[in-house]
């Protein structure tokens, strides 16, 4: 994807991560026979774009989500700075895949208290940190890694968290892992500015409120999916 940006542009970088998915889609619901055929050619069944039947592609269509919305395919009048998106080509081509996961979609993990984990995996959404209820959320984008504190956090939990709290360790042992060292940013909601954090809730419709055609929410993203899915097993 990253050579095809470089030798035909972003544009054709995207659409060949986008039909890539939409092949792999088509071809994982013939294979588990999803799909029925009626006269006329016209596909019958609701294809299967989460890929249900079959967990270890699961997290797919989520990292092709998330790389469309990544500044290394997006577009220049976007505001990409060509020299963030060659920093990006460089540190994607030379990360293996659990690095490159973690760059591409972010971890965003919720705590109760800083010693107590509430939650190992949130979807990288507003709604998510509504529905959970937890007032602490680390946020691991592999260059950065964000401790959010909830504007409703009982004001009682110590702010940033103390060092001998499992929300640290937890940290200090990402740190010792990486090949990069994180930057770490401390958020207290309500009162601190907040958007390089929101920055990174990428699966509402229209995050940015930019109305670019580029952007779309994740529900959305895979409604498009399945439907040129059917339109490519016609």
């Amino acid at each position: 994807v990253i050579l095809a940006s470089l030798e035909q542009g972003v544009r054709e970088g995207r659409m060949l991560l986008h039909d890539w998915l939409v092949i792999l889609t088509a071809q994982y619901n013939e294979a588990f026979k999803l799909v029925q055929h009626n006269i006329g050619n016209s596909v019958t069944s609701q294809i299967d774009v989460e890929f249900l039947q079959c967990p270890q592609l699961q997290r797919l269509p989520r990292l092709v989500f998330a790389l469309l919305r990544n500044p290394l395919l997006r577009f220049h009048e976007e505001g990409v700075h060509p020299d963030y998106r060659i920093y990006l080509q460089c540190l994607f081509s030379a990360l293996e895949p659990s690095s490159l996961q973690r760059a591409v979609y972010p971890l965003l993990t919720s705590y109760s208290t800083p010693d107590k984990q509430a939650f190992p995996r949130h979807s990288l959404s507003r709604a998510a940190l509504i529905t959970s209820g937890s007032p602490i959320f680390l946020l691991d984008a592999f260059t950065t890694i964000i401790v959010f504190y909830s504007s409703t956090a009982d004001p009682t939990l110590p702010f940033p968290p103390p060092q001998d709290c499992l929300l640290r360790t937890t940290i200090n042992k990402m740190k010792q892992e990486r090949s990069i060292t994180p930057k770490l940013i401390f958020i207290r909601g309500g009162q601190d500015d907040a958007t390089i954090f929101e920055n990174y809730l990428i699966e509402e419709q229209d995050v940015d409120g930019s109305g670019l055609t580029s952007v779309m929410g994740f529900v959305s993203f895979l409604e498009e999916i399945s439907q040129s899915v059917v339109e490519y097993m016609k």
